[in-house]
């Protein structure tokens, strides 16, 4: 396998960008090599410029729930595009695709549209403390949710994938209002939020993290946090980037019967293109401007070829048991992989639900942030270059997810369990 293209490529793109990249991650700097150059991709492989073929897990970091450029996608997005592309004003689809995620989405009664995950969470933060009128954010060890100053503190993610505590450039007046505690650790979690001299606006979590590497909530940890939010009036923000539309149609929120505040999601409702959206009860939307004195705008929100794109994606996932095959799919390819893991001369943990699951190259069970962090990375570097050099496209992190895709075969899915197994028996040897 040649990669000489993409190699020259990486040379290029040092020159003008900033690590030769757009995302700190993609660099693959913590799995020990360079970035593949990606040219195309179509159902659930991507080919890269020098032509190799591989089957992708990243899925572009989750949106890819139906696969690479499906045809329907594709199709809205051409015909939407002869209209043109961007208009800085109003649009039919934008009132389409909110019905859609109105309907969709237990928690939200309103909701608006922005251009990334990262513009939503800042917004909700800012919108619950003006509902409030508190100030303290509330947010979990090793939960990512982008990279606004409030939120870069123990985040996890590519800060924790490039051994980064924190951000240089983030004021400490700023950093001082956002706790953040153990996920999962319902006495942390009891003390924290009881806590009279604390000015608690909101608590936002991943209700399964993802950027610290596939992490189940307990149910009653979810359950307690959600009746403690309620009693002390603290507003609860569930970022569903990854997990909306992911779990379930409803989100994880569906997925375990448990109510937020508020949602912010992303990725699934743009269908490849850059979105992102905040929503909630109508009380605390109606804060927002022009309704309410809570800022927030955007020149390209509710952008016409992303809305388009979303719509299409959402009429796909309605289809009968699109979800039921999809986690009953991905379920058996856990277990089969977990059996892997059990019979390898290695220690490894495989978390899984839904169709999110991450191999942890770890002796204990990770439960969350600083358990995550036991991970041997060097190892997962290994595993990584290993299963490139076999044709299969994983993250370039121990700290991420990987992602199945209705557009997986049972062949790939056999194949990702074959090479798991050659990759862990190397690993074993070295």
């Amino acid at each position: 396998m040649t990669t000489s293209q993409s190699e020259k490529m990486f040379a290029l793109a040092r020159r003008v960008i900033p690590g030769g990249v757009n995302s700190p991650v993609r660099a693959c700097r913590s799995v020990g090599c360079d970035p593949l150059f990606i040219k195309s991709a179509q159902g659930a492989t991507v080919v890269d410029v020098d032509g190799n073929q591989y089957i992708d897990f990243v899925g572009s970091w989750g949106p890819m729930i139906a696969g690479h450029a499906h045809p329907e996608i594709i199709e809205t997005i051409k015909k939407t595009a002869e209209y043109g592309t961007s208009f800085g004003a109003p649009t039919p689809t934008e009132i389409t695709l909110a019905d859609m995620v109105v309907e969709a989405v237990p928690s939200v009664e309103k909701v608006r549209f922005v251009n990334s995950g990262t513009e939503a969470t800042m917004t909700a933060i800012r919108l619950a403390r003006g509902y409030t009128g508190k100030n303290i954010v509330v947010k979990f060890d090793g939960c990512y949710h982008g990279h606004a100053d409030s939120f870069l503190v123990k985040a996890g993610s590519g800060l924790a994938t490039l051994g980064i505590p924190g951000s240089p450039g983030v004021p400490e007046d700023i950093v001082k209002n956002t706790l953040s505690i153990a996920y999962n650790d319902s006495e942390v979690l009891e003390k924290t939020l009881r806590d009279e001299s604390l000015d608690i606006a909101c608590v936002i979590l991943e209700p399964v993290a993802g950027n610290m590497g596939c992490i189940v909530p307990d149910r009653d940890y979810l359950k307690r946090l959600r009746s403690l939010t309620e009693e002390l009036g603290i507003v609860l923000i569930f970022d569903e980037v990854i997990t909306g539309f992911r779990l379930a149609y409803g989100g994880a929120q569906e997925f375990f019967g448990i109510i937020p505040d508020l949602t912010t999601l992303g990725k699934i409702i743009g269908g490849g293109l850059p979105v992102g959206a905040y929503g909630g009860k109508r009380a605390i939307m109606d804060q927002i401007a022009p309704d309410g004195p809570v800022y927030q705008a955007g020149t390209l929100s509710g952008n016409p070829l992303a809305m388009a794109a979303g719509i299409a994606t959402l009429k796909i996932l309605q289809q009968p048991r699109f979800y039921q095959n999809l986690n009953d799919k991905a379920g058996e390819c856990a277990e089969r992989l977990r059996k892997v893991g059990e019979r390898a001369a290695i220690d490894v943990q495989l978390n899984s639900i839904g169709s999110l699951l991450t191999a942890f190259f770890t002796d204990q069970r990770v439960v969350d942030f600083d358990s995550a962090m036991t991970a041997d990375t060097q190892r997962y570097g290994h595993h990584y270059r290993n299963m490139l050099s076999q044709g299969i496209y994983l993250a370039p992190s121990q700290f991420e997810v990987a992602f199945i895709s209705a557009a997986h075969t049972s062949e790939e899915l056999k194949k990702l369990e074959k090479m798991t197994e050659w990759s862990f028996k190397k690993i074993a040897e070295k």
